[in-house]
């Protein structure tokens, strides 16, 4: 379901471009212990992918470091990240951690790339099964497990929201009140002497201070008075279908509503 009060609209707006960009989309968890994890075998090699969000590259190499440690017998450890950082490109890294070059990092890049998800890290540990798989037949392993750990992963989107109070005399508070609340999500409203006072998060604050004015005739006032960061759910990866061509399709915009 969509968010208290974030009607059909608003929900479609939260998938166009805002400041020429779509607005990050994050893994929805940010706790280490909540990694996602998936396993494949390919000729008796074992693949045990490891994929987790992270708030910069930092976070990422300790991920890395942490399941090193927890496997210390395995034969390889490749590993791919990408951050964001304010007011500059994404960071990113991938290592082969001793398979040939470009069979194991660099593909597991690719996947987190063309997810279009942000501040992700991933982890394949190898045990190796004693058969020589080839570059191809790595490129794909290493591809196919980052790729199948993401599938059903559930998404948030970080935004950045303006921040409206409203002031509702004890008068009009009954009434209108209702109104502030479906414009958006709120704090617990304040009850003062002469009314009611209650913040809301939404982009469509303009057109509710002018129907809010209209209706009480001035004595219902709203104020920008700032913008919070939220992250509001935004669904989860289908079949391992990139994210970005999810928004292009359409589809993207029914599962935002409806999920």
């Amino acid at each position: 379901m969509s968010p208290r009060g974030v009607s059909t609209d608003a929900a479609l707006h939260r998938l166009v471009v805002h400041n020429g960009r779509v607005n990050p989309i994050l893994l929805s968890s940010a706790a280490p212990h909540s990694a996602l994890r998936h396993e494949i075998v390919v000729k008796r090699s074992r693949f045990l992918a490891a994929v987790a969000r992270v708030p910069d590259a930092a976070a990422a190499r300790a991920f890395i470091d942490a399941e090193r440690a927890a496997t210390p017998d395995a034969r390889h450890h490749c590993t791919a990240f990408l951050v964001s950082v304010p007011g500059a490109a994404p960071q990113s890294h991938s290592s082969d951690d001793g398979e040939p070059s470009g069979t194991a990092g660099r593909p597991m890049l690719d996947v987190l790339t063309g997810s279009g998800v942000t501040d992700i890290v991933a982890v394949v540990t190898r045990y190796f099964g004693g058969t020589l798989l080839g570059t191809g037949g790595l490129v794909r392993a290493y591809s196919d497990a980052v790729r199948e750990c993401l599938e059903g992963a559930r998404l948030v989107e970080r935004q950045q929201v303006p921040v409206w109070q409203a002031f509702l005399p004890h008068a009009y508070a009954g009434r209108y009140i209702a109104k502030v609340f479906d414009a958006g999500e709120t704090v617990e409203p304040e009850y003062l002497e002469d009314g009611v006072r209650v913040s809301v998060m939404t982009d469509d604050g303009e057109r509710l201070r002018a129907e809010l004015a209209q209706l009480s005739g001035g004595a219902i006032t709203l104020e920008q008075e700032g913008s919070a960061v939220v992250e509001r759910s935004w669904g989860h990866i289908r079949s391992g279908k990139a994210v970005n061509d999810w928004i292009r399709s359409g589809k993207a915009v029914n599962d935002a509503i409806n999920d």
